[in-house]
């Protein structure tokens, strides 16, 4: 699939919100699913393109995450819709292909062709799952890119015309145009044809996160959009560039993939309003606590219980990120800012966004940082989150949203039916 003009930016929001999951459970009257209605309500009303789902697949220090089950939860929220997207993150390593292939398959038909895939390979679950040590990124995107290659196929196993409508109005079925794929790989061996009717998308849109070198490669490969964390202008820049280069050895259109970055804004009425608030976030940082965390974003084998909080990192506590197996693109973010200088302490607040990029200002302002990036071609898709809360909704829709639309930035509405074409896909 290749990327029509004229461009403009596409957004999406968290398909969650306060009261979240945990709350929601308790309550003997609600659906864990009420706030989620609510948003993509919000969302659908001010024109954002797509609802966004994460997932873990352990319950560790963080507990519960994301949206419960993603696929079973934006298959609920597509009947209370009609035209946001719905983006669900499943793992490759812990499913098989088949299975993935019937359910983005049925999320495309329930949906009348909203389905989007967030491929990870997953840094966490292998407990739950088996084997009990995490395969190497290597191999977790080996699997993957096997695992697209079914997916694919399986979709693509119903020729045009396989399916038509009789003078009865029944379906007739042409079995010599669904065809079998008869992959035998090094991880699946799938007879195929796929057993759901042609999707309404032809295929869900492909998204894939992660920017190891690996991640890099199975993106620039496959994916039609890369989520990914890309914290400053310069280091945007330089993913872009080697993402889209390596696209372009494969033989892929100009624009592709599409890049996807989570905004982490904080919003003021005024620029000082947005800096007292930034400032009272970091003052209510646990630092201890946020020790751990630093640790975690280094790859999680680093004890820095004894490191001076006001002092750069020593180099024998950085990690060789080869030796890394789980999110090694954000490793390579963390150990950038220890080398770069940061305190400790200023890792610990950096940490609080994970490696995304992050911004402060008043709606005008984030604009301006948000254009920059448009213009640049470092940007192509964005994440608006809050709309749960009145206030941020009001930053968001009523100020950088529609800043962004009066300037040509982001398109008004949705231009098609499916969320390939909204995105331009």
């Amino acid at each position: 699939m290749s990327a029509t003009e004229p461009r403009t930016l596409k957004t999406v929001t968290g398909a969650g919100g306060w009261p979240g999951a945990y709350e929601l459970a308790l309550d003997p009257t609600r659906s864990t699913l009420d706030t989620a209605i609510r948003v993509a309500e919000l969302a659908e009303a001010a024109g954002i393109d797509a609802l966004f789902t994460a997932d873990l697949l352990s319950f560790g220090a963080q507990g519960a995450i994301g949206s419960q089950e993603p696929l079973v939860f934006v298959a609920a929220l597509s009947q209370v819709t009609q035209h946001i997207g719905l983006i669900a993150t499943v793992s490759t390593t812990f499913h098989h292909p088949f299975n993935l292939a019937r359910l983005f398959g049925t999320l495309d038909h329930v949906s009348n062709g909203r389905a989007a895939w967030n491929l990870v390979t997953s840094s966490l679950g292998e407990e739950n799952f088996g084997p009990d040590e995490l395969p190497s990124p290597e191999e977790r995107y080996a699997r993957a890119a096997e695992s697209l290659e079914v997916v694919n196929a399986l979709w693509d196993s119903w020729a045009p015309g396989a399916l038509t409508i009789g003078p009865d109005g029944r379906a007739v079925l042409d079995r010599a145009k669904v065809r079998p794929i008869n992959h035998v790989g090094k991880y699946f061996s799938v007879a195929g044809p796929l057993n759901i009717p042609p999707l309404p998308q032809g295929r869900p849109v492909q998204i894939q996160a992660g920017q190891s070198e690996a991640g890099l490669a199975l993106g620039a490969r496959y994916a039609e959009i890369v989520f990914t964390s890309l914290p400053t202008l310069p280091v945007a820049r330089e993913f872009t560039a080697r993402i889209r280069a390596q696209a372009a050895e494969h033989g892929r259109p100009g624009g592709l993939p599409l890049i996807f970055s989570s905004f982490h804004a904080t919003y003021g009425a005024t620029e000082e309003e947005a800096r007292r608030l930034v400032r009272e976030k970091a003052e209510a940082i646990d630092f201890e606590a946020g020790r751990a965390l630093v640790a975690d974003m280094l790859g999680g084998g680093v004890d820095l219980s004894e490191a001076a909080l006001d002092r750069p990192l020593p180099e024998s506590l950085l990690p060789d990120i080869r030796s890394v197996n789980r999110r090694r693109g954000r490793v390579d973010i963390f150990t950038g800012y220890a080398r770069s200088g940061y305190t400790l302490r200023e890792l610990v607040v950096a940490a609080q966004d994970t490696g995304h990029w992050a911004a402060a200002g008043t709606p005008e302002q984030l604009a301006d940082a948000v254009e920059e990036r448009f213009r640049a071609g470092v940007l192509d898709l964005i994440t608006l989150n809050g709309l749960a809360d009145p206030e941020q909704y009001d930053f968001v829709v009523n100020g950088l949203l529609h800043e962004l639309t009066k300037r040509g930035i982001v398109r008004p509405g949705y231009a098609g039916s499916t969320l390939r074409e909204n995105l331009g896909l």
